[in-house]
This record gives C-alpha cells, sequence and structure tokens, in this order.
C-alpha cells in the first residue's frame, strides 16, 4: 500500500479538490486520481519528511482562524487598493520575524498560509536562525506581526507538527 500510494493525505486531497474544481464524473474521478497518484509518487522522489499529525483536533481550529483571515484580509486590500487608491494609513514594508517551530512541513504550511493571505508575501526563511522575511501591504507594527503570526498559526502548527 505504502508504494502504490505514498502519500495518502496528499493523493486524497489532491483528488477531492480536482472533484471541487470541475464537474463531478467518473472520468473526472479516474483523471484526478491518477494525477493525485502521479504527484504523490513524484513528491516521494524528492523526499520530503512525512508529515506526522501529533493533534489533530487543533487542524480545523487553525483552518477556522486562517479562512477569517483570509476573508478579513479580503476585504481590506480590496478597501485599500481598489476603493481607495489614495488611503493614506497603509505603509507597506518588510518585517523580519523570528519562528521558534522547525519542523519542516509546518513551515510549509505556514508560507501557504502567509502566501495566500493578500497582503502578505513570504520572502525569505534563513533555516539556520529560523528567520522569516515577509513583506506586509499594511505594514503598521512588526511588533504585531510577530504577535499575529505566532500567536495565530505558530502556536497552532506546533500543537500539530511538533
Amino acid at each position: 500500500m505504502s508504494r502504490l500510494i505514498p502519500h495518502p493525505v496528499l493523493s486524497a486531497t489532491l483528488v477531492v479538490m480536482w472533484l471541487i474544481l470541475t464537474a463531478f464524473s467518473l472520468g473526472h474521478l479516474l483523471l484526478g486520481t491518477l494525477i493525485a497518484l502521479g504527484a504523490g509518487w513524484s513528491v516521494e522522489h524528492l523526499h520530503p519528511p512525512k508529515p506526522v499529525f501529533r493533534r489533530w483536533l487543533a487542524i480545523p481550529r487553525l483552518m477556522a482562524i486562517v479562512a477569517v483571515d483570509i476573508l478579513r484580509s479580503n476585504i481590506t486590500v480590496a478597501r485599500v487598493l481598489i476603493l481607495g487608491p489614495n488611503h493614506p494609513a497603509y505603509h507597506s514594508g518588510f518585517v523580519e520575524l523570528a519562528l521558534t517551530m522547525r519542523d519542516p512541513n509546518a513551515i510549509a504550511v505556514l508560507a501557504i498560509i502567509l502566501t495566500s493571505t493578500p497582503g502578505t508575501a513570504w520572502i525569505e526563511f534563513d533555516q539556520e536562525e529560523g528567520r522569516l522575511l515577509l513583506h506586509v501591504l499594511d505594514l503598521r507594527s512588526a511588533d504585531d506581526w510577530q504577535s499575529i503570526v505566532h500567536d495565530r498559526y505558530e502556536r497552532l502548527l506546533m500543537e500539530i507538527f511538533e
């Protein structure tokens, strides 16, 4: 089973996403399954560490927080860039954050979260020092962003992965 489906969670997630993005039919199910299996085999050859989930119950809580943050960020970006292009209250900039987590899977999930949130972009990560360089569209304070990333995301990701 492990050789046939080396990353079952990844493959199942890809099949579900494929079926959500396309019309459900037997053909799409077969095609999505083939693509998901191919992606799983490809990822296996990259030799990433397999994720070990320590606390499954923290995953829905993290997903809810991320969904609310993405919705809020979409509204803020729309208000600042689309509805008010001369809005004087925002200042974009770079912020350097110190991360305490070291699990590569948790760091990858954090990168996905921060990059998918409008108004933020993951720029660089120094793995040895645990330093993250983040670009923020509406940068008020570096300390605010340190607490946002640590309290909202990093703490839950450490519960899940470490």
